[in-house]
């Protein structure tokens, strides 16, 4: 029986954890590995070092008498800027930007690209600290004139006090449909923060579908997801830009993280405590029907739709530090898959193989066949979805990747920006 604790090993020295009592039947275990790959660079951004939105000028390409330059943000001489610095421009009388170049000290030119709103021209990795640079900015006034600006800023030493943050996506990996984008933080985002860290975690997808993120009360958990469960087939590239950011605390951002990766054919299980069965549907089609045993009343499984985490082929269940003494032992464990934080967990159970399909028996988990837990185990993939109804217990917001667990109502409703209905479109 595993409490609901989230404490693991992030790449780059991160460690959580949370103290929420829950029942399961697995152990309390380290958490998947966030991803650190080393890539700081938006793998959506271009090559150039312009903004991929261009406006031919009709003029003879430089700013005609009567064009007032345009003001660009950071300010010309503006110092300690931040690494995760945007630029952006005032054009007199309104009007459009239209190419952005920033270069360094020493002459390289920094990618980027604009914000698909051209609000600002966002750098495609983090500037680097204690480093000058120059924006020239070039944009069309409304009467169709060329205004030109330039600025030159120096950006902040690294500062001593950061956040931890962490990305639960593999760089190359191929997911299941439900698989959300799921951004952690140590210590959590305060709320009147969260706003504009959102306005740095970048999502694309190809095929293109509209999505949005909402964040859990305590801030330390972002999920990012579609209406519907992804189309199979899916490329989800994503870049929690966060370097450099500063926050209300104090602390500021310590890395970008980014990954893209691939969402596989459709799978879902749906297990019923009323017939103790579990219907495996493969793209909508049921192809097999399981008999389960879930947690009896005292240790009882979680209803909702939860995710899948995390697979073990063999793993030992160790819930000797439970405070109930009647829920403390040491099992080994096959084909365990994780659905929950506190310890649940889709695996074979030999010994309970007589009641399955008639009475539940188990510490929270999912208790299948031998036999069906090898089959089902080499059908799934982290990030299938698997929805549990009937049990005395609901499941807890963030006892797992719980972002399917609620209605697009609900879940939009959790997003620190505005979400257009239907869902927000990537920023680029």
């Amino acid at each position: 029986m595993g409490r609901f604790a989230r404490a693991g090993a992030m790449v780059g020295a991160l460690v959580l954890t949370a103290s929420l009592a829950l029942t399961g039947c697995g152990d309390d275990q380290k958490k998947p590995a966030f991803v650190a790959n080393g890539q700081s660079a938006d793998p959506s951004a271009t090559a150039s070092a312009t903004a991929s939105v261009t406006t031919p000028d009709t003029t003879s390409g430089s700013p005609q008498p009567d064009a007032p330059p345009l003001r660009v943000s950071p300010a010309d001489g503006a110092k300690g800027r931040p690494v995760s610095t945007e630029i952006s421009a005032e054009i007199p009388g309104g009007g459009k930007v239209s190419e952005v170049v920033l270069t360094a000290a020493n002459g390289k030119a920094v990618a980027g690209r604009m914000r698909r709103d051209g609000s600002s021209w966002v750098p495609s990795a983090p500037l680097k600290y204690g480093t000058r640079y120059t924006a020239t900015v070039t944009g069309t006034g409304t009467g169709g004139q060329t205004h030109r600006g330039t600025s030159t800023f120096t950006t902040m030493a690294k500062p001593k006090s950061m956040i931890g943050s962490g990305l639960y996506l593999f760089d190359g990996n191929t997911y299941g449909v439900a698989m959300p984008v799921v951004a952690e933080f140590s210590p959590g985002i305060p709320k009147k923060d969260r706003a504009a860290v959102q306005r740095r975690m970048f999502v694309q997808t190809d095929p293109p579908q509209p999505g949005a993120w909402h964040w859990v009360d305590n801030g330390t958990q972002a999920y990012y997801r579609a209406p519907e469960y992804w189309k199979p087939g899916t490329t989800i590239s994503v870049r929690l830009a966060l370097a450099g950011i500063p926050l209300s605390n104090g602390r500021y951002g310590n890395v970008d993280r980014s990954a893209t990766a691939k969402i596989g054919r459709k799978l879902e299980m749906k297990v019923d405590n009323a017939t103790k069965q579990m219907s495996v549907y493969e793209n909508d089609a049921l192809i097999r029907t399981l008999k389960v045993s879930l947690g009896k009343k005292s240790t009882p499984s979680s209803s909702g739709t939860m995710v899948v985490m995390e697979k073990k082929e063999h793993t030992v269940f160790d819930t000797r530090d439970e405070p109930d003494p009647r829920n403390r032992y040491v099992t080994e464990i096959d084909f365990a898959q994780r659905i929950t934080w506190g310890g649940e967990y889709i695996h074979a159970a030999p010994w309970s193989e007589g009641v399955q399909g008639r009475q539940n028996v188990s510490h929270g988990c999912v208790n299948v066949s031998m036999a069906n837990g090898r089959w089902l185990f080499g059908k799934t993939l982290v990030g299938d979805p698997v929805t549990v109804k009937g049990t005395e217990q609901r499941l807890a917001p963030g006892n797992g990747w719980t972002a399917w667990n609620m209605s697009w109502s609900q879940f939009v409703a959790g997003s620190a920006l505005p979400v257009p209905d239907g869902g927000a479109g990537p920023a680029f």
